[in-house]
């Protein structure tokens, strides 16, 4: 499993430790990624993500997983989060339609 944001697309960066003698080695800073169950008011179903903790913070900062699906662009989603958004643009397309 790729240490990928499902949200945000935030992965893995690269760098040097440095050491007192300012000696540089390579590393690697991952993302803090967590399980979490999101719910989506407008479909009244939770979904599942692995989402880094910057980006459950900030989801819930602009307004829930509905809006912030509906904002982000295509290409920092994850498969299972494009389809959770064409079924909420799917839910609001019905919604007008009737």
């Amino acid at each position: 499993m790729s240490r990928i944001c499902e949200l945000t697309g935030k992965g893995r960066q690269t760098g040097h430790n440095v050491s007192h003698a300012n000696n540089k080695t390579k590393r690697v800073f991952l993302p803090n990624l967590q399980n979490v169950t999101l719910i989506s008011e407008k479909l009244d179903r939770s979904f599942k993500f692995r989402v880094s903790t910057h980006g459950l913070r900030s989801v819930e900062h602009n307004g829930g997983l509905d809006n912030w699906l509906l904002k982000t662009k295509d290409d920092k989603l994850s498969a299972n989060a494009l389809k959770v958004k064409r079924e909420l643009k799917k839910a609001a397309a019905e919604a007008e339609a009737a």
